[in-house]
C-alpha cells in the first residue's frame, strides 16, 4: 500500500539514526524489532535494516541506522547523524550513568553538531530495571525541559518484546507528524502559525458565514478531510466534549472558531498530532504550515524586462475585502484591522522590509485603499508568488491567471511608443545626502524631516498617482543606495525591470551634482551596451536653498547633451514638488523619450547607420547589376570592396575604369 500523501505530506521514507553509549541494547533493539525474536549474538554494528511500508499505518518505510559510539567510529557515527530524518537515543535502564550522559554528552553534542531533528530517548533493557527507581516522568522531565528536541520518550525490553514496535512508531511519527510546527511544549498552546491555517480552514468551511460550523458543515469538513461522515450520535459527543471543557467553543448555530481550535489542542495534547495534519495537509499545507508549492503554479513565462500586474478580477477583490474589514468605515486600516485580515496567513507579510512602511499612512498608521492597493502591487511586482499565496490565504479561489497578468516587453513599448503598464517602477539614483530618502517619502505623505539618515539597503516606496484626465498609475520607487551602485549595475539584466531612472542631486553642492552626473553616465553606459536602455530625469532637490550657480548651468548641459529633459527643481522641505512624480509617470508611459546618450553610444550609432546604408548599397547595386547585365552586355558593373576606417567603401567602374562614360551614372556617388 502507497503513503497517502495528504496524511504524511511528500515524505516517501523515513532515516532513523540509533545513538548512544556502548551496550545500551542498540543492536539488539533493531534485531528485534525487525525479527520479533532476541537475539542471543548481535554483531558491534548492524547493517542498515529496512522496516517494510506496512509496517505502521502511515505505509511509509523506515531505515533503521545502526552506530557506534568507539572514538575510531566517531566521523561516521557524526556523518549519519546529519543525514538522519530522527535520531532514537538509548540508555540502559539498569546502568544510571548512560542515563545521566544523556544530559552531559549526548544532546549537547547533537546541538553542537546543529542535528536539528526529533530526538526519541529509549530507555532499553526495561526487565532489568530496578522497581525500587523513580519513573520516567520523573526522571525525565527536567531533561526535556532543557532539551525541547526531544519528541518522547519510552521505555522498553528487547528481550521481553516491551514496547518495540512502539519506539521506531515514535520515531516515524515524529518525522511524518513533527509536534514542532503545531504545538508549544513550554505554554502548552497551539503554535501562532497553527492557528493561523486552522482559522483559514474554519472560514473555508464556514459556508454560510455564521462564525460557526452547522452540523451539516461539519460532516462536509470531516468526509473531506477523512473520506468518512460523522454519524448524528458522533457530532453531539464531539459538541459536549468541547461545550465541557469550554462553553464559548459552542453556540446554537453550531461549532465556533474557539471550540475547534480546542478540538485541534485536545488532538495534539492526546499524542494524535495525525489528526491535525491530516488537516492540515488535506487543505494544502506543507510541514512549514504554508501552502505547498505545487498550489501556487505560476506558470507564465516572463522575459527580463517585463513584469507581473494585478488583474481587475484580482483589484476587484481586494477592494472587497478591504471594505470588509474595515470595520469602522473610516476608509483605512488601522494595524489592529490589517492584522485580522492576514491573521490567516502565516504571518504578516508587511510586518517586515520591503513592504513596511513601503505605502501612505494616516496619522493612526491607517492604511488607505489606495495605501493597500499600492502594497499589493509592490508585492506582485517584487514577489508573484508570495503575493499569489497571500491573496490565498485572505480567501481568494481564483486562479493565478485570473489574478495577474504579464506586461508587454518594454523593448515593444518603445517600438511602439507607448507603455500599457499600470505599474511603473523607477529606480532612484544620487549620493549621500542628496535628498532620494526625502523623495520616497514626498511620494507616500511623510512629513520632511531634517535629520538625516542615511539608508544602507535598498528602499522601497509605493503610491498611486493620477494623471490629467483622472487616470491613476502605481508608481513604485526603488531606492539604490550609493554603495550599492556598482553591485546592481554588475548584473547585466539589472535594469530590466526599471521604467525609467531617476538621480537626485542637492543642487546646493557642487560635488553632489557631480557624483550624480557620474551614476547618470553609469547608468545610461550600461543601458547601452546591455540594451536595456531606459528614460533618465535629474531631479535637483533642496530647492529652498542656494543653489550652486555652476551645478545649475552644467546639469542643464548635460541634459541637453544627453537628450533628456532639463533637470526638475523640487523642494521636499517646502512641499514643492513640481509634479515631480506626475512627470516621472509621464516620462516612463514614453519609454522611446528620455534615453540618455553618452558619445560613444553616438559614435556606434553612426557607425551602425554607416554599415546598414552601405549594406543596402550593396543590394542596389546587385539588383542592378542582375537587371541590366542582359540588356546591354557592353556595360560591365563591378563591385569592389575593401574596409577604410572601419567605413564600408563601394564603387563600381565601367570597362574604362573609374566614372567614365560606361559607368551607371549617379550609383557610385
Amino acid at each position: 500500500m502507497a503513503a497517502n500523501p495528504a496524511s504524511v505530506g511528500s515524505r516517501t521514507s523515513v532515516r532513523v539514526v540509533v545513538i548512544g553509549d556502548s551496550g545500551t541494547g542498540k543492536s539488539s533493539l533493531i534485531v528485534s524489532v525487525a525479527t520479533e525474536i532476541f537475539p542471543e549474538n548481535v554483531p558491534d554494528v548492524m547493517p542498515p535494516t529496512r522496516l517494510p511500508a506496512d509496517y505502521y499505518p502511515d505505509c511509509v518505510p523506515t531505515t533503521i541506522i545502526d552506530t557506534s559510539s568507539s572514538l575510531e567510529n566517531k566521523s561516521k557515527l557524526i556523518s549519519e547523524c546529519q543525514m538522519a530524518d530522527a535520531i532514537v537515543l538509548t540508555y540502559a535502564c539498569d546502568r544510571p550513568s548512560t542515563l545521566d550522559r544523556l544530559s552531559t554528552y549526548w544532546l549537547p553534542e547533537l546541538r553542537r553538531l546543529e542535528v536539528r531533528v526529533p530526538v526519541i530517548v529509549v530507555g532499553c533493557k526495561l526487565d532489568l530495571r530496578d522497581e525500587q527507581q523513580v519513573s520516567l516522568e520523573q526522571v525525565m522531565s527536567p531533561i526535556m525541559q532543557q532539551f525541547r528536541e526531544i519528541e518522547t520518550c519510552i521505555e522498553c525490553s528487547a528481550l521481553r518484546q516491551i514496547q518495540v514496535p512502539e519506539v521506531f512508531y515514535y520515531a516515524q511519527k515524529a518525522v511524518l507528524h513533527p509536534t514542532a510546527p503545531l504545538f508549544d511544549q513550554e505554554t502548552q498552546s497551539l503554535k501562532p502559525r497553527c492557528v493561523r491555517a486552522l482559522k483559514r480552514i474554519f472560514i473555508l468551511c464556514d459556508h454560510d458565514r455564521d462564525g460557526a460550523l452547522s452540523d451539516a458543515e461539519l460532516n462536509d469538513f470531516q468526509v473531506r478531510c477523512f473520506n468518512a461522515p460523522l454519524q448524528p450520535s458522533e457530532i453531539v459527543g464531539v459538541k459536549r466534549v468541547v461545550q465541557e471543557k469550554m462553553p464559548e467553543g459552542v453556540n446554537e448555530h453550531g461549532l465556533t472558531l474557539t471550540g475547534f481550535l480546542f478540538l485541534h489542542a485536545l488532538f495534539i495534547e492526546k499524542g494524535r498530532l495525525e489528526t491535525t495534519w491530516t488537516v492540515l495537509r488535506k487543505f494544502g499545507y506543507d510541514n512549514d504550515i504554508k501552502l505547498r508549492n505545487d498550489l501556487l503554479p505560476l506558470t507564465f513565462k516572463q522575459a527580463p524586462d517585463q513584469s507581473m500586474e494585478l488583474t481587475n478580477e484580482a483589484m476587484e477583490f481586494l477592494k472587497g475585502i478591504f471594505s470588509m474589514f474595515d470595520i469602522d468605515n473610516d476608509g483605512a486600516l488601522r494595524p489592529a484591522e490589517l492584522d485580522d485580515l492576514f491573521s490567516t496567513a502565516p504571518e504578516s507579510p508587511w510586518s517586515e522590509l520591503p513592504y513596511k512602511d513601503a505605502a501612505a499612512k494616516n496619522v493612526l498608521g491607517g492604511l488607505s485603499l489606495e495605501g493597500f492597493l499600492s502594497e499589493w502591487a509592490l508585492m506582485t511586482l517584487l514577489d508573484p508568488a508570495g503575493s499569489l499565496a497571500n491573496l490565498m490565504y485572505i480567501g481568494y479561489t481564483g486562479d493565478a491567471a485570473s489574478a495577474f497578468h504579464v506586461t508587454r516587453k518594454r523593448r515593444t513599448d518603445r517600438k511602439r511608443q507607448q507603455s500599457q503598464r499600470n505599474v511603473l517602477q523607477c529606480f532612484v539614483f544620487g549620493p549621500k545626502n542628496a535628498g532620494k530618502s526625502a523623495l520616497l517619502n514626498a511620494l507616500i505623505g511623510r512629513t520632511f524631516s531634517e535629520k538625516y539618515t542615511p539608508t544602507t539597503s535598498e528602499r522601497f516606496a509605493a503610491n498611486i498617482v493620477e494623471l490629467p484626465g483622472g487616470i491613476k498609475k502605481t508608481l513604485v520607487m526603488r531606492e539604490v543606495p550609493d554603495d550599492e551602485v556598482k553591485t546592481v549595475l554588475s548584473n547585466k539584466e539589472s535594469l530590466a525591470g526599471c521604467d525609467i531612472a531617476v538621480f537626485v542631486h542637492d543642487s546646493s553642492d557642487e560635488n553632489s551634482w557631480t557624483k550624480a552626473k557620474d551614476l547618470l553616465m553609469q547608468v545610461a553606459t550600461h543601458g547601452e551596451n546591455t540594451g536595456f536602455e531606459v528614460p533618465c530625469l535629474i531631479v535637483s532637490s533642496k530647492d529652498d536653498l542656494d543653489p550652486y550657480p555652476l551645478a545649475i548651468q552644467d546639469s542643464t548641459r548635460v541634459s541637453q547633451d544627453m537628450g533628456i529633459e532639463t533637470p526638475i527643481p523640487v523642494s521636499i522641505k517646502l512641499r514643492d514638488f513640481n509634479n515631480v512624480f506626475r512627470r516621472i509617470i509621464t516620462a516612463a508611459q514614453h519609454p522611446h523619450l528620455s534615453i540618455p546618450e553618452t558619445e560613444a553610444g553616438r559614435n556606434r550609432k553612426h557607425y551602425r547607420r554607416i554599415v546598414n546604408r552601405s549594406l543596402m548599397l550593396v543590394s542596389v547595386l546587385a539588383c542592378t547589376n542582375k537587371i541590366l547585365a542582359p540588356a546591354n552586355p557592353s556595360v560591365k558593373v563591378c563591385t569592389n570592396t575593401w574596409y577604410m576606417n572601419s567605413v564600408l567603401l563601394w564603387c563600381c567602374w565601367s570597362c574604362c575604369g573609374g566614372c567614365g562614360t560606361g559607368c551607371l551614372q549617379g550609383l557610385c556617388s
